[in-house]
């Protein structure tokens, strides 16, 4: 059984297409597997109108104001990795979804499935390394809740984090407010987080090691929410399936067209020489402390000073467009002057790392 994928100027490729009867690992992929999972297996039966909005976090009336929530679960491996390690992952994680909504993080929840047999000494540094992300963030871990498992049941150590966050009707980032003429800008280098990782498990070594860009964002958000107001379109974070499954979760949704610059994108030489040996694309690889940010051309410039204002912005670029001509999809201008399109990841890439 095939079907097709639409491309520019009407042509059309087969898409091999097979019956799944199993969860496979792609599934959690963040690309076409995991939105088929949601659409199949859960939104069928969790159907309501705040969850449909499938935004970063929930959007819900709190007596006479709004608040955001956001929850995620992280099943890292290696449980510590340079720049980082599962506990400071889990709070930014969560806090970032929040923020991509316009909210400022508040409050935090905390769940640990442990295996047993994981080392004291090791816990300990994943929970003194979330209390320290919270504290930075400015967040209060309110709740929380502990299991064990046998051993070789939960590589160790996974976690559960909910975010909360209170909202300003004047500032409502969306995906569906992308328009024609927008400018796209990425906070920073991208890849760094979903190659970092993969480098511990493939024992490569540079002169320059590679380390997680993981970071609580909001103050990134808080910049812009100071300088541009409700002229800041869209926020995302680029987590599972990277910047490419983002823009084209954003291109569908807005019901536009995404024309990137390869040469625009800001990947390190570290990181693209990983991604080249290990035959990966690092528009797909995941990100931890990046923001994908939409905004009218006019004030470009002005959101790009007002992110590298901030340690955390100083790689604010603008890499691509938004269009009118191929609605829905993604396209890249490459680097010989041709043009090539970026799908949505179709399986899975990079397992165990957020």
């Amino acid at each position: 059984m095939t079907g097709t994928i639409s491309l520019p100027q009407g042509l059309s490729c087969p898409l091999p297409h097979a019956a799944i009867e199993r969860v496979q690992l792609g599934h959690g992929s963040g690309g076409k597997l995991s939105a088929e999972l949601l659409g199949d297996h859960f939104l069928p039966h969790f159907s309501n109108p705040v969850l449909d909005q499938l935004g970063d976090a929930a959007v819900l009336a709190l007596g006479a104001g709004e608040v955001a929530i956001s929850t995620d679960s992280f099943v890292v491996t290696p449980l510590e990795f340079p720049g980082g390690n599962i506990g400071a992952l889990a709070v930014h994680g969560s806090l970032n979804d929040v923020a991509m909504m316009g909210a400022v993080p508040r409050y935090l929840t905390a769940g640990f499935i442990i295996e047993e047999g994981l080392p004291f000494a090791v816990l300990d540094r994943i929970v003194v390394a979330m209390a320290a992300a919270a504290a930075e963030a400015g967040v209060t871990i309110v709740t929380g809740d502990t299991k064990v498992v046998e051993r070789g049941k939960a590589d160790g150590l996974y976690i559960n984090t909910t975010a909360i966050g209170t909202l300003e009707r004047s500032f409502r980032p969306a995906p569906h407010r992308a328009t024609v003429g927008d400018a796209i800008l990425v906070t920073g280098p991208l890849a760094s987080h979903g190659m970092a990782i993969m480098a511990v498990r493939e024992g490569l070594a540079f002169e320059a090691e590679i380390e997680s860009d993981s970071a609580c964002v909001s103050p990134l958000v808080e910049r812009l929410r100071a300088a541009l107001g409700e002229r800041v379109h869209v926020l995302r974070d680029p987590t599972r399936g990277g910047v490419a499954s983002a823009l084209n979760e954003i291109a569908e949704t807005a019901g536009v067209g995404i024309e990137l610059d390869e040469q625009a994108l800001p990947i390190p030489g570290p990181v693209a020489a990983a991604c080249e040996m290990l035959g990966l694309d690092p528009l797909y690889v995941a990100n931890e402390g990046v923001v994908i940010v939409i905004v009218p051309e006019g004030v470009a410039d002005q959101a790009i000073a007002a992110l590298r204002a901030h340690p955390l912005g100083v790689g604010a670029t603008r890499i691509g467009r938004i269009c009118g001509a191929h609605p829905g999809m993604v396209t890249m201008r490459t680097g010989i002057g041709g043009t090539r399109v970026v799908n949505m990841l179709p399986g899975d890439q990079l397992p165990r790392i957020c």
